[in-house]
């Protein structure tokens, strides 16, 4: 899993102590950057979050780009609606040898691996197979259509795969950018830091984190998991029963940050 931010708001502190403090002065802009220096926005932000003021954070945002996740991931990933997408099509670009996602669990068993990779070749030989089978058939069709036969094989091929990709598992592993407000962000890692969250979107979540956390000292300060962020888990009868696994997770984070600080 490669997870890397290609993009955010310039000086995303900065931008959030300048709208939140705009909300409660009689002055404008100008004059609030005059006494706004960086102890004062480190202040001030760290205030922020301690009060719980979040429409200011809404300003600034963050892009990430993720490789070596599966489906299954992104399929879950999505469900934050607040954000913008793009991911690598299966439509468009033909997999000549799919890569896939291996879980923890399968990886450490023998047998349950040896299935499971027997799997995913049986998938790859059924999608060139159907390929195959449909391309005929395709070019065919668009040679009648009046098409050049290089342009019947190019178009051929883009309805043969957007068909076959049907056999491709969840494994597939797949490419995605990612963009989210630092609200959204908060809400992300409040949700999928969690122990209960499942391990390959709670893994690019801290890898998110990280990543975050290089640029922004104090948005992220708290960020995690309500037994991290607020003290006391908010799972009920379903909380996982270990709540220093994050803190130890996230300590390592801030300890790591504060040193490359």
């Amino acid at each position: 899993m490669k997870v890397k931010l290609i993009a955010h708001t310039p000086k995303p502190d900065y931008v959030v102590a300048m709208s939140a403090k705009l909300c409660y002065s009689k002055v404008g802009a100008d004059e609030i950057a005059e006494n706004l220096d960086d102890e004062k926005v480190d202040k001030f932000v760290d205030n922020l979050m301690s009060i719980g003021h979040q429409s200011p954070i809404e300003h600034v945002s963050f892009t990430f780009m993720i490789e070596g996740i599966s489906r299954v991931c992104t399929h879950q990933l999505v469900r934050h609606r607040i954000a913008s997408y793009s991911q690598q099509s299966q439509r468009y670009v033909k997999l000549d040898q799919f890569e896939y996602i291996v879980p923890p669990q399968i990886e450490n068993n023998e047998e349950a691996k040896k299935i499971f990779i027997k799997a995913m070749e049986d998938d790859q030989k059924a999608y060139d197979e159907i390929v195959d089978k449909l391309m005929a058939d395709n070019i065919q069709y668009y040679l009648n259509e009046g098409k050049s036969e290089k342009q019947a094989k190019q178009m051929a091929q883009k309805k043969s795969i957007e068909d076959a990709r049907y056999v491709f598992p969840n494994a597939c592993e797949t490419k995605i950018i990612v963009t989210m407000n630092a609200r959204t962000l908060k809400n992300f890692f409040y949700t999928r830091l969690c122990e209960r969250a499942q391990w390959e979107i709670r893994e690019m979540a801290y890898l998110m984190l990280e990543e975050v956390k290089k640029v922004s000292k104090n948005l992220f300060k708290n960020a995690g998991p309500s037994c991290c962020s607020e003290g006391k888990c908010k799972e009920g009868n379903m909380t996982c029963g270990h709540p220093e696994i994050p803190r130890n997770r996230l300590q390592e984070i801030n300890k790591q940050t504060n040193q490359k600080n």
